[in-house]
């Protein structure tokens, strides 16, 4: 298997990151900046606008708003709104998506501005906001935060060639990192920072070989531009540099930070409890060890084997829930009793490889639900994709075969007859 290698460049990484956002301008008529308020996104956001304004064009700033976020947060989207209004085409989302909770089984999903909870949202519908759900065509009730972006870059399209420049760095995750190195994916020209996620639509990563230094290092130089001041506030409440990360907040490494909710905008605590079953407990147990959230460490009660545990774990949640457990649960084990595990898996395996996942185990399972893990990723599933999705590619397909018969029609008619 080929061994992707990291080189180094001669150029400093802002030159480097300059010189691929002047790239895409070249190739595109149509750009769009997938903006969060976050650090690096920040970043991002200001380097394709001062490209923007020197050739005087205009880009689409999308900033979809999933309500549980810090005041500062909506204060730095709005500064940079208003900063680059000359320039861009805005679209603040306020929509009701489906995001995960990873703080409750018996609520393990929540949909940020829901209608029928308008009274629990965390904090009033922004005035300049796009609420209506009639505004995008692709639009259904229940899409996944993932799957709105993909549809939003093909609306935006227009048939045309699309580049969606998206702030993330491989130094944050391994995740990240094989999205960038990745031999099997699509890419614009060879590119390896740019990844083809539809007919028309390419996503653009200009800042992936940045550390969190280059971040910080970038608004030293440039003061005049402004960046989001909860960071200050995170590391005035003890975080590192490296554990500064703004997303929803009840997802499944996003509840480590809950509790920063709770320290910095105390106001808004309140209403988050409120908001989604388990905030609570997720604050307050989240960063620990042991079986309150399956990290790390776990015990069986005395008595249990990881198997009959497991059972009991099954049987305390809700039906509904326990349900889809069990359907998980099943596949996982049929897939292993076909790779070396005839007689079933085993109640534990050696710690290192269960988590490497080459191994499994009862445990393994134990584990994945007292982490409140829905769709079972750490047991290598993939969550699907919603029915809103699904709905919305048959009707995309449809419309394909029909535009292809209309062609074969049109060509098997022969040229027209039409004199002058």
């Amino acid at each position: 298997m080929p061994v992707t290698l990291k080189r180094e460049l001669k150029t400093d990484v802002l030159t480097e990151a300059r010189h691929r956002i002047r790239l895409i301008f070249d190739q595109f008529e149509r750009i769009c900046v997938s903006f969060s308020g976050g650090k690096d996104s920040s970043v991002l956001l200001h380097l394709v606008m001062e490209e923007a304004r020197r050739r005087d064009r205009k880009v689409a700033l999308l900033f979809v708003d999933l309500e549980g976020q810090y005041r500062l947060t909506v204060d730095h989207v709005r500064a940079c709104f208003r900063m680059y209004a000359d320039h861009v085409h805005p679209f603040w989302i306020c929509l009701p998506l489906r995001l995960r909770n990873a703080t409750s089984n018996f609520e393990p999903r929540w949909t940020c501005w829901d209608p029928q909870a308008r009274e629990l949202w965390v904090r009033p519908l922004p005035p300049e906001s796009i609420h209506d759900e009639k505004f995008f065509p692709f639009f259904q009730p229940g899409l996944e935060f993932e799957e709105f972006v993909t549809l939003f870059s093909e609306w935006y399209a227009q048939g045309k060639p699309v580049a969606t420049f998206i702030g993330i760095r491989t130094d944050e995750s391994f995740n990240r990192f094989r999205a960038i190195v990745s031999r099997k994916k699509q890419t614009f020209r060879g590119l390896a920072h740019t990844t083809r996620t539809g007919e028309n639509v390419y996503n653009i990563y200009p800042i992936y070989d940045w550390k969190v230094a280059d971040i910080w290092l970038f608004h030293h130089r440039f003061p005049a531009l402004p960046y989001n001041r909860i960071y200050d506030c995170m590391h005035q409440a003890g975080l590192k540099p490296s554990q500064m990360r703004l997303c929803q907040p009840f997802g499944d490494d996003q509840r480590r930070g809950l509790w920063l909710f709770h320290v910095l905008e105390p106001d808004a605590w309140g209403r988050l409890l409120s908001r989604v079953a388990g905030a609570n407990s997720g604050a307050l147990y989240s960063r620990t060890r042991g079986n309150v959230t399956g990290s790390y460490v776990i015990a069986k009660p005395e008595g249990h084997t990881w198997k009959s545990f497991c059972d009991l774990l099954l049987a305390s949640l809700p039906e509904k829930t326990g349900a889809h457990y069990r359907g998980k649960f099943r596949t996982f084990i049929g897939w292993w009793e076909k790779r070396g595990y005839p007689d079933g898996i085993p109640d534990e395996a050696d710690p290192k490889l269960e988590s490497k996942k080459t191994a499994p185990s009862y445990r393994r399972l134990c584990k994945a639900i007292l982490r409140n893990d829905y769709w079972c990723t750490s047991l290598s599933f993939s969550p699907p994709r919603s029915a809103a999705y699904e709905k919305f590619l048959e009707l995309a397909r449809r419309e394909t075969r029909h535009d292809r018969m209309q062609a074969k029609a049109k060509a098997a008619a022969g040229p027209s007859s039409r004199t002058s």
